[in-house]
């Protein structure tokens, strides 16, 4: 079973108590059950698992400092942490375009490769090519969507938009991607395939 499933949604106010309370057990017990959330969308929308080990600390360490601003009742340590962690991405992404002066290659070498072994490195590199070079909040909906699984609804409440705005992106951000990956010759089934 899951560990993150193993923690019943209702013991989440259980643990921020504890966690305001400065239990570092319970803090470990968080970490071990629902780490992996913000380290996944991380990975995904930043295509770097050193960046998206920053991210998920930094989310536990935002966890740990705003305990006491906890809401029981609300929609739990799981959602919080998939918002902490997206806006942490698309901040993160916004960052580092201000500070790139290197300019961006019109074109990706698409020369062949001959080892068949490396074909998976190529077919995984232009997927991560095509989902980076997608605006950060475009970006954000097809990771919270299709690889983290949320639904539009929870998805949308994690970018703080309402259903319809959220829809609309999540449609042009579709569209954007599909033209990329066809552009690069990848079939469907390929863009499942972003980060370990």
């Amino acid at each position: 079973m899951d560990r993150a499933k193993a923690i019943d949604r209702r013991n989440d106010d259980a643990l921020m108590r504890a966690i305001g309370a400065r239990d570092s057990n319970a803090l470990r017990e968080i970490a071990e059950a629902y780490g992996h959330i913000p380290f996944g969308i991380s990975c995904r929308m930043l295509a770097d698992p050193m960046e998206a080990e920053d991210i998920a600390q930094e989310a536990l360490l935002r966890l740990w400092n705003q305990a006491d601003r906890w809401v029981e009742g609300g929609p739990g340590i799981a959602a919080w942490l998939s918002r902490v962690g997206t806006n942490l991405c698309i901040d993160r992404i916004r960052k580092t375009r201000r500070q790139s002066s290197e300019e961006v290659p019109e074109h990706r070498d698409e020369t062949p490769l001959a080892d068949a072994a490396l074909e998976s490195d190529n077919v995984k590199q232009a997927i991560i090519d095509c989902v980076t070079g997608l605006p950060e909040r475009q970006r954000a909906s097809i990771i919270l969507t299709y690889y983290e699984q949320l639904s539009n609804q929870l998805a949308a409440e994690n970018l703080e938009m309402n259903i319809k705005a959220f829809e609309s992106m999540l449609f042009r951000a579709r569209g954007k991607l599909k033209k990329c990956v066809e552009t690069k010759g990848l079939v469907k089934e390929d863009v499942g395939r972003i980060c370990p």
